[in-house]
């Protein structure tokens, strides 16, 4: 949006050209300055690749998305949501992640009530929110439980998945009168975003469909499915394995290279006659469908766009989790069905495993920035934000069912809170590659990180008080030997890497007020270990910063 201060500095310039012609030339190439701000400021929402890291951008600079997702019905009353607004900015949210329903926007085909779409985007603009707004349509949880009642009703029109022998309520994503429907429905949707929000861009993105995939079995048995399946596999997708062949996630480059490495032959013969075939038989088609739906809609309105994933067990089958949903095995698949053509922008995890660092690096790889849509909230989410946005370069974290947790006793809220003082310095180390994240716990007692010319070991703080059990937290450089931190219940050993000794020259906790750092206490004696450690202790979060100094 166009800011106050651009509106200012404009409107004084203009004024001081009608009364001072001797500094016209000055004040045209002032005015074009202006014009160029307001051109970058009105540039919709968009990623780009900043340095190291990939960034959501939003009025010319990078936003770091601290934000919650609501329970799915919430938003479909604007008067129940009243009172949630100014519980989430008080827990420190700057975004809101809120569902938007296929039967809400469409109740008749062909009419369209957006009425929920603008009261929705007026609240949050009321409570200083941003919004991503996750299109519920043809698929949520695997399941169509959100498509129209007109949709539901004609099975004849917009054909269903067969499993185990019988039509469940799930449409096929083979039914190209179902996409054509979908397709139309989100293109309005984001034509009607525009006209309300393409200058003030309350809303930052869109989730397209929820959790896809097949239940109850590894793949459709339907007749149509069943004859794609014994058709040869689109030499599409053939040709981006074979030229992606050394980037493929290692599952699937193991599964095809098991099965011959073909570039052609039918499902069962490029990938083998198993669940895995069908699972990435049902990725292809799903991919197809939501790239084509999303693709309707950045025509209409170009941001950021997204599809979020129910993730498997490590063992467990397909179809007891949506089957062709965007794992990190089928990802591939999604990416070859997208081609060149616009579509979803990346593939996110819905994460509530106790692994969570793990499947954290699972999405962040090959061009997939992290954005966790969907995760959990309460003590482990306000861990766990600092491990994403810091050592996976996250843009976003959204634990699930934030109003429940939108109270003053959250963690949350102060994990926010904290991280939102740093956040350009964040964004800004992000790009620089120079910032980690780290949870500590019983099975995760330590990490060790190389930056800035020395090895930061870092372990969980309980040398004055075994009780502790975890901590979590950031680093980053600050300049030529000296660190910022941001966390709690930590402590860290600097060792250089190189031909000198270092020893800590000081230790000040303190604050970011308006972008400018204005330390607290020094830290010495026990707060310090008499110089042998930068502690975090385990009480609150607090942010610190440690300068060295180096001897022979």
């Amino acid at each position: 949006m166009s800011g106050p201060g651009t509106e200012l500095r404009c409107a004084t310039l203009r004024s001081v050209m009608r009364t001072g012609s001797l500094l016209l030339p000055i004040l045209l190439v002032s005015s074009c300055l202006c014009l160029a701000l307001h051109a970058q400021e009105n540039v919709a929402p968009h990623l780009e690749k900043r340095g190291a890291a990939t960034q959501l951008i939003v009025d010319g600079k990078p936003f770091l998305m601290l934000s919650g997702e609501l329970h799915n019905s919430s938003s479909s009353s604007l008067d129940y949501m009243k009172p949630i607004w100014p519980k989430l900015a008080a827990l420190g949210l700057n975004t809101v992640v809120t569902p938007l329903s296929w039967e809400l926007i469409e109740p008749q085909e062909g009419s369209y009530d957006f009425s929920l779409v603008d009261g929705l985007i007026d609240q949050a603009r009321n409570a200083h929110e941003r919004i991503v707004f996750l299109w519920l349509a043809s698929w949520k949880n695997g399941l169509s439980s959100y498509a129209p009642a007109w949709v539901k009703a004609d099975t004849h029109r917009f054909t269903r998945d067969v499993v185990q022998g019988r039509e469940v309520e799930i449409l096929s994503p083979m039914c190209a009168a179902t996409e054509e429907a979908d397709s139309r429905a989100f293109a309005a949707l984001m034509r009607h975003i525009k006209q309300v929000d393409g200058t003030q861009h309350t809303v930052l993105m869109m989730q397209v469909e929820n959790e896809v995939g097949v239940l109850g079995d590894s793949r459709d048995r339907s007749e149509a499915a069943d004859k794609a399946f014994v058709s040869p596999v689109p030499a599409q997708l053939t040709a981006y394995l074979a030229a992606h062949r050394d980037d493929l996630y290692p599952d699937l480059h193991d599964l095809w290279v098991a099965n011959g490495a073909k570039t052609a032959g039918t499902w069962a013969e490029v990938f083998g006659d198993t669940e895995r075939a069908d699972e990435i038989f049902m990725a292809w088609h799903y991919a197809r469908f939501i790239h084509a739906v999303a693709a309707r809609g950045k025509a209409e309105y170009n941001i950021p766009m997204y599809v979020n994933t129910w993730l498997a067990g490590e063992n467990t089958p397909p179809g007891e989790y949506p089957s062709g949903g965007p794992q990190p095995r089928v990802i591939d698949v999604w990416k070859a069905a997208r081609g060149d053509a616009a579509g979803l922008d990346f593939y996110s995890p819905d994460l509530y495993a106790s692994n969570f660092e793990e499947w954290c690096r699972r999405y962040h790889r090959a061009g997939n920035p992290l954005y966790m849509p969907e995760t959990r909230g309460g003590a482990a989410g306000a861990a766990n934000v600092f491990y994403a946005l810091g050592e996976q370069a996250g843009f976003g974290f959204s634990p699930f069912a934030i109003e429940s947790e939108a109270d003053d006793k959250d963690p949350l809220g102060e994990s926010y809170k904290a991280i939102a003082a740093i956040a350009p310095e964040l964004l800004d180390h992000q790009s620089a590659g120079d910032v980690h994240g780290f949870v500590l716990d019983a099975d995760h007692r330590d990490a060790d990180f190389t930056m800035n010319g020395y090895t930061l070991h870092v372990t969980i703080d309980n040398i004055w008080n075994r009780s502790v059990e975890t901590g979590f937290g950031l680093i980053m450089a600050d300049g030529k030997d000296a660190f910022l931190g941001v966390g709690k219940g930590f402590r860290v050993t600097i060792v250089p890497r190189g031909g000198f000794h270092a020893g800590i020259a000081a230790v000040d906790e303190g604050e970011f007020q308006d972008g400018t750092w204005v330390p607290g206490r020094r830290l010495n004696g026990d707060e310090d270990e008499q110089g042998v450690a930068w502690r975090f202790d385990s009480t609150r979060i607090k942010a610190e910063k440690v300068r060295l100094y180096r001897f022979q």
